[in-house]
């Protein structure tokens, strides 16, 4: 809940993200995102583009968004974690073993 509240609280105090009037985006002009290819190929511009996404996670309203997802997805990890307690210990219960083969009663022999 605290964390949705959060999100909640994110997203009615966002202020909206303000560009630069002058220059904008500048992943918005044909000229700058062609340059880019020039330069550094269309890996380049994938990868400013992804940057780019990725920072607009943190800032204004995105941000109440991917705390809410951010949330959901701890619970989720926290729950499975909680109901199996044997994976998150490392260790194995008796009906994980194989049996003993056959002819052997699973007792070390007396000396």
């Amino acid at each position: 809940m605290i964390g949705f509240g959060t999100a909640l609280v994110i997203y009615l105090t966002a202020q909206p993200v303000i560009l630069d009037p002058l220059l904008g985006d500048p992943m918005d002009s044909k000229r700058y995102v062609h340059d880019m290819q020039v330069i550094g190929g269309k890996g380049n511009v994938l990868a400013a583009e992804f940057m780019d996404w990725f920072a607009g996670l943190w800032r204004g309203q995105s941000l109440a968004g991917t705390v809410a997802v951010l949330t959901v997805g701890v619970t989720l990890a926290f729950r499975f974690v909680a109901s199996h307690p044997d994976y998150a210990s490392g260790a194995s219960s008796a009906k994980d073993k194989p049996p003993p083969p056959p002819g052997h009663s699973g007792t070390l022999p007396r000396a």
